[in-house]
């Protein structure tokens, strides 16, 4: 038989079943839209080649977290109204559909969106919200959402949002996250708030040990209480880290190509995804910022079984892991297991 021809691989990619779990909003935005948003406001962009560089990784830029994260200092130049901050929220859910993605926890900043016009934090939440509901039958994604704080906020600021976040969990807010550069700013601050949260009811995720080393998963785990841990790639740099999370059975939310172009992986080929699932940890797929690194979460199952070489059958379990380690109740991460698993194979059937 044959090797299938990439443009056949790249449709198996796109076909099969796909769980997103860390995928934040403000790294969403498709850049046509943000042209039209130029436009309609009078920004100071003269055209799409110049704003590309300022939003999305480019191969001839140096890839660190400054310049990573200087993208997002670009994008909150864009959350001009609550007509633009629904938009963006439901062209994220239809890129999501597009790509056959059943699941999203779809996080967002709401400093972040409302730093452009000074608009109210509750309101903010509130404009994300609509735009998921709004999406609601035109599409077959379930969503749920992620309130995320930054480690360079005032913390006075992140208690307000995480109690608008706790006051809508009937609204399809599931868990609370710390966000932001974890290398210059310590967690510590955050974790009475983050308890308090976690006590009524909210679910916890902690950016850990991708910027900052393997005491900042240990910190997460043990200190927070945290229910997955986004990225976690560092964590190998420390047995004892290790052996915590593999007996806790932690969720690693891994962003492959997000790790690459935030400069914490120099060569893509030496991520240590594989190195990760040998050690027995919970790992899962992501995309992180697709808009910024230019890719969509089918890309990154292509980029691990074709670049990093994992077997199709253990990217079916990494799925699989991530219906388990999701923020949905225990029967619906059932059902949803099911379905998807029984979805997968037959797209594997249809591409042997």
């Amino acid at each position: 038989m044959s090797e299938p021809s990439q443009k056949a691989k790249d449709e198996f990619y796109k076909e099969l079943p796909k769980v997103e779990l860390h995928r934040h909003l403000e790294g969403s935005l498709r850049v046509k839209t943000m042209m039209e948003i130029v436009r309609s406001h009078n920004l100071d962009v003269k055209d799409t080649g110049y704003l590309r560089p300022l939003v999305q990784v480019a191969g001839d830029m140096d890839y660190t977290f400054e310049n990573f994260l200087a993208k997002f200092g670009t994008l909150r130049l864009f959350y001009k109204s609550p007509e633009i901050i629904k938009r963006i929220t439901k062209e994220a859910i239809a890129d999501a559909e597009e790509d056959n993605v059943w699941y999203m926890e779809l996080r967002f900043t709401p400093v972040a969106l409302s730093q452009a016009e000074a608009f109210p934090i509750s309101e903010v939440i509130d404009w994300v919200i609509e735009g998921v509901h709004e999406m609601e039958g035109e599409t077959d994604v379930q969503v749920r959402l992620i309130v995320s704080v930054n480690r360079h906020e005032q913390v006075s600021v992140a208690e307000e949002v995480i109690q608008r976040a706790v006051d809508r969990q009937q609204d399809g807010i599931v868990g609370i996250d710390l966000a932001g550069n974890e290398a210059e700013y310590a967690a510590g601050p955050f974790q009475k708030m983050f308890a308090e949260a976690q006590r009524e009811g909210m679910k916890i995720t902690i950016h850990a040990g991708e910027w900052g080393g393997p005491e900042n998963v240990r910190e997460a785990v043990q200190v927070f209480g945290a229910d997955r841990v986004g990225h976690g790639i560092r964590v190998l740099e420390d047995p004892n880290v290790v052996r915590l999370a593999e007996e806790r059975k932690i969720p690693f939310e891994v962003c492959v190509t997000s790790n690459h172009h935030s400069g914490v992986i120099e060569v893509l080929e030496d991520h240590p995804l594989s190195e990760m699932i040998l050690e027995g940890l919970n790992v899962t797929i992501n995309t992180d910022d697709p808009s910024i690194s230019r890719i969509t979460l089918g890309h990154e199952y292509k980029t691990v079984m074709e670049t990093l070489g994992l077997p199709v059958w253990v990217l079916r379990e990494r799925v699989l892991a991530a219906v388990r380690a999701s923020f949905l109740p225990p029967r619906r991460r059932q059902q949803l297991a099911y379905q998807l698993s029984e979805a997968f194979s037959n797209v594997m059937m249809n591409y042997q």
